[in-house]
């Protein structure tokens, strides 16, 4: 113990230890900043605007953890100034974040995963058409090296990490599946242009009507280049789907009730892939309906759905399709006054949906 003025210190004290630190090395020099514990992530996503709420103080420091701080002529020599507002904000913007060695294995494991399910979404195999499961491209991560960069969006490094596993694996990027709608004097044109870029392959057309159509899938890379074509010809241009897979013929068995419970939607829903079904599995909650037609059970009470159309058998896979996206989508809709949707609709909408949502800031 040291006693100073008649006050007793101790003399092992570390003061501002439990803070999250930010460093910046500038000119040589080492200049770190002491923030609030999960707080700088939300300051730079945006989330968080008050910059008090951030700082524990408005000091730059040499080192934060033995309270040194740094000096004025330093501040100059690297920044042009010492205000040191000024500079914290500099630290807090291009600084990199110090944390605990497993905290860091947390967040770089986390980001792992992350790139590898956008590497799955966005990719497929070019023999069979079909994407590798999460678990096969993780194992080709870890063949070729691949090291993640937290201070990279995950969507940026996924996107480098396509281009490094089509040399040394049979991975491509998976087409978009686009439908176009020129003007009738525009078709033959589109429909030469389309055709002589190389791997677009024209699924359908219909030159029929006052609006003919092309549905096609094309490189994304294309996309670009064929929605300005499309602009220039004053037509329109509808994206079915980012990451085109092939489609599998795995359907959800419905209910056979017909005559007492109606279906209210009168179109087929196209047969979603397997792998698209199972990826979707979990957030779905998917369960077998009840088929009324077979059941052996005579006399059993069935349970209506309205908001779904359709029926179950005891009351509890009622109460599991209560809690199912599915479910929670039809009643949007009800409250909407639209019809309901079949389950296979309902995951073709909510791809389509999720689809849009990812094409403002997808990288082509």
């Amino acid at each position: 113990m040291a006693t100073y003025n008649g006050l007793v210190q101790p003399v092992g004290q570390k003061r501002l230890t439990n803070v999250a630190v930010v460093r910046l090395k500038k000119s040589g020099l080492r200049f770190e900043i002491a923030c609030y514990k999960n707080k700088v992530l939300s300051w730079r996503s945006k989330v968080e605007k008050d910059i008090d709420e951030v700082l524990q103080s408005h000091t730059v420091y040499s080192n934060v953890s033995k309270g040194v701080l740094a000096k004025s002529k330093d501040l100059i020599k690297a920044f042009g100034t010492d205000d040191q507002t000024k500079i914290c904000l500099e630290i807090l913007e291009k600084g990199e974040l110090q944390v605990a060695g497993k905290e860091r294995e947390s967040v770089l494991s986390s980001q792992f995963r992350d790139i590898a399910t956008i590497v799955m979404e966005k990719t497929i195999n070019p023999e069979t058409n079909r994407p590798y499961t999460i678990t096969m491209i993780e194992r080709l991560m870890h063949e070729i090296h691949f090291a993640v960069d937290p201070n990279t969006s995950s969507k940026k490094q996924a996107l480098d990490l396509i281009k490094e596993l089509q040399k040394h694996f049979p991975i491509k990027r998976a087409p978009m599946r686009l439908r176009l709608i020129p003007p009738q004097s525009s078709f033959p044109s589109l429909l030469d242009k389309i055709s002589s870029w190389e791997g677009t392959i024209i699924l359908s057309r219909d030159e029929s009507g006052n609006e003919p159509s092309i549905v096609c899938e094309i490189e994304p890379s294309l996309f670009r280049e064929c929605d300005a074509l499309v602009r220039n010809m004053k037509g329109r241009l509808e994206i079915l789907a980012v990451s085109a897979h092939t489609e599998g013929d795995a359907q959800v068995e419905s209910s056979d009730d017909t005559e007492d419970y109606p279906s209210t939607s009168t179109r087929d829903a196209e047969p979603l892939n397997t792998d698209s079904i199972a990826r979707l599995s979990d957030k779905m909650g998917k369960h077998q309906i009840s088929n009324t037609g077979k059941s052996e059970e005579q006399g059993v009470k069935q349970k209506l759905c309205t908001s779904c159309n359709v029926s179950f058998g005891d009351a509890k896979q009622f109460r599991e399709h209560s809690k199912t996206d599915w479910h929670k989508h039809n009643m949007a809709r009800k409250t909407r006054n639209l019809p309901p949707l079949t389950q296979e609709e309902c995951l073709t909408e909510m791809q389509f949906e999720n689809s849009n949502n990812d094409l403002k800031d997808y990288n082509f």
